[in-house]
C-alpha cells in the first residue's frame, strides 16, 4: 500500500511544482522563489518572518533561502530588514507591490482554495493533521536509514611501479 501512496504524494507534488512555476512566471521569478513569496505570505508576521522559518517550512537550507531571497529583494519582491532584538536574524516582508501583484492571481488561488473544499472544514484540518503525521514518521524512518548505514573507510590504491 505505500508504494502507491508515494507515487499519488509525488504526483501532487510534481503538480504544485509545476503550477508554483506558472504562477512565478507571472512575475518573472523561479519557481524556487514564488514559493519563498508564498511561505512568508503564510507565516506572514507583522514584523516579518525570519529566514530560518522560511526554511524549515520549505525543508530546504538557510542559504538557500537567504541567497533567493537577496534576488527578490532586488527584484523589489521583498523587503529584508536585520531584526532589532538580533542583528543576524534577518525578517522578510512582502512588499505593496508583490501584494498588489498576488491579488491579480487571486482567482486562481480561489480555484485551488475550492479543492481543499472537498474535504470539508473540519475534514481538512483532520487531513493536514495526518498528513503531517504520515510526514513525520517517514522522516523518522529516514533518520534512522541514514543513522544505520556505515560508514565506509575510503582506501587508497596505489600503483607501485617496480
Amino acid at each position: 500500500m505505500i508504494r502507491p501512496f508515494m507515487w499519488e504524494i509525488r504526483s501532487i507534488s510534481a503538480c504544485l511544482e509545476e503550477l508554483a512555476r506558472f504562477r512565478a512566471n507571472v512575475l518573472g521569478i523561479t519557481g524556487p522563489q514564488w514559493m519563498i513569496l508564498m511561505a512568508v505570505a503564510y507565516l506572514g508576521k507583522e514584523n516579518g518572518v525570519p529566514v530560518n522559518l522560511v526554511s524549515k517550512l520549505m525543508h530546504v537550507d538557510p542559504s538557500f533561502v537567504t541567497t533567493h531571497s537577496k534576488l527578490l529583494e532586488k527584484n523589489g519582491h521583498l523587503r529584508r530588514r536585520h531584526c532589532a532584538s538580533d542583528a543576524r536574524v534577518v525578517q522578510m516582508t512582502l512588499t505593496a507591490k508583490t501584494r498588489k501583484r498576488l491579488l491579480t492571481l487571486a482567482p486562481q488561488q480561489q480555484a485551488l482554495d475550492e479543492l481543499a473544499s472537498e474535504f470539508g472544514v473540519s475534514g481538512s484540518s483532520e487531513f493536514i493533521t495526518k498528513l503531517a503525521a504520515v510526514r513525520h514518521r517517514l522522516e523518522k524512518v529516514r533518520r534512522q536509514s541514514s543513522s544505520g548505514l556505515q560508514k565506509t573507510k575510503r582506501t587508497t590504491v596505489r600503483n607501485d611501479a617496480r
